[in-house]
């Protein structure tokens, strides 16, 4: 019998049209994301189904669309009787994966990445922060690139995505000195994002504290499953789960460190839940003997279950 990792993907995945084929075919998909426009007060449905991609790809938007998408998903492979030993979700996803735990409410869940998007997607209006993803190069490497770029302006690794692949975040002129040094020291790869802003860097500190004040209106029940923290790559304790949140938002994603834990605690197959297949991928390169399955679309869905049935 596998044991099961529920994970769930994060702000990059979004695609127009994720969803549809689930809500047009199962009750439970339709359920969730008929809710959504309701708590919403707007049809999310559409954004998610329709476009258009502009309107999708905003901030505020975006994640609540994936949170949205990864339940409804969720739901269908949960009547399946599907269910995992341990949870986590990349930056975003790891509320998908509190929803999944039963440590928040859909309704609960939807609201606060509405408001962490808002907050998120006005952080930085004068646009003085962005990322950068460096490929091919050691953790302990971008560190001392980080710390050498922050003489012209702050940079800090954001996600330690797996082996070889981090993402940097900060002020401008600091990233792009850091994209500067890893090419100097042969990265294969050092090019700057598409963002609105220095997400899980200090750069955004004004909307962890209002997202922090947010949270506490919020909330968050003792996890059914354990939910591996993206701060920390370890379960933290239910009292500490909205502190935990919070940091988050300006914080390095311990992703690579959170699939070495969850194969620890036993794990040996994982699903990515929602749109995209990112996270499989960054789990196969962390872990060469993990299983790794998706459920996206009906395709995908029926595969996974007949390779977890069979």
């Amino acid at each position: 019998m596998s044991k099961i990792a529920f994970i769930f993907p994060g702000q990059g995945s979004q695609a127009i049209g994720m969803g549809e084929d689930f809500y047009n075919n199962f009750s439970e998909a339709k359920e969730i994301i008929d809710q959504a426009d309701s708590i919403l007060g707007f049809s999310i449905k559409e954004l998610m189904f329709k476009g258009p991609k502009e309107e999708l790809q905003k901030t505020e938007n975006t994640q609540p669309a994936l949170l949205v998408t990864s339940i409804a998903l969720l739901r269908v492979l949960q009547k399946e009787g599907i269910t995992p030993i341990v949870c986590a979700g990349h930056s975003l996803g790891e509320f998908s994966a509190y929803v999944a735990a039963e440590g928040l409410t859909f309704e609960d869940g939807l609201r606060t990445v509405r408001k962490r998007g808002e907050l998120m997607a006005v952080a930085d209006p004068e646009k003085k922060g962005t990322m950068a993803a460096i490929i091919g190069l050691d953790d302990n490497v971008v560190e001392e690139i980080c710390q050498e770029a922050s003489s012209v302006g702050t940079v800090i690794p954001a996600n330690f995505n797996c082996p070889g692949q981090v993402v940097i975040s900060g002020e401008r002129a600091g990233v792009e000195k850091g994209i500067e040094l890893a090419k100097e020291r042969k990265a294969r790869m050092a090019v700057p994002l598409d963002v609105s802003g220095a997400f899980h860097s200090p750069l955004i500190d004004s909307a962890g504290k209002l997202f922090e004040e947010f949270l506490q209106n919020i909330t968050i029940n003792a996890p059914k499953y354990p939910v591996i923290a993206n701060v920390t790559a370890d379960v933290v304790s239910h009292a500490d789960i909205k502190s935990s949140l919070a940091k988050q938002m300006l914080s390095s994603v311990q992703w690579k460190k959170s699939v070495d834990k969850m194969v620890e605690v036993g794990a040996d197959t994982f699903i990515e839940i929602g749109s995209g297949k990112v996270l499989q991928g960054l789990v196969r390169k962390t872990n060469k003997s993990a299983t790794t399955l998706g459920v996206e679309n009906i395709a995908s869905l029926e595969k996974t279950l007949e390779k977890l049935k069979g």
